[in-house]
């Protein structure tokens, strides 16, 4: 996808339901419950909770209980949800010069990853 303008919500909401749909069944199968929103950045209350001062530093986030740690038992008041943040990606795409597709993908891998329960160390470790 070739860009003469900023992408829009719309362009990175494409880019990640086609990254989804790209990933292997074991992977998509247990997140399929999960919904996937790009906002344009994130909120003050989002960056607080995460100790974070600008907008920019948080490209993704998972909210929500991670598998290892569902019960059946459990009462879920809010889907989990996997957050996309639209300024951040483009800055860090301006950034590395990486192709934008991987960069959504990357992300959301990351994000998918906390779902499952793995740390951002771990995440680290298989990105190696």
């Amino acid at each position: 996808m070739r860009h003469t303008t900023a992408p829009t919500v719309e362009d990175i909401v494409a880019l990640a339901e086609e990254a989804f749909a790209a990933m292997p069944e074991e992977l998509r199968a247990p997140v399929k419950g999960c919904a996937i929103v790009v906002e344009e950045a994130a909120d003050d209350e989002t960056l607080a909770a995460m100790g974070m001062e600008s907008p920019w530093e948080l490209t993704g986030l998972y909210r929500g209980t991670p598998l290892t740690q569902k019960s059946v038992l459990d009462v879920q008041t809010q889907p989990d949800t996997i957050f996309l943040y639209r300024e951040a990606i483009l800055l860090e795409w301006i950034d590395t010069g990486e192709d934008l597709f991987r960069l959504v993908r990357n992300v959301l891998i990351h994000e998918i990853g906390h779902h499952f329960g793995l740390s951002d160390e771990d995440i680290e470790r298989l990105e190696a």
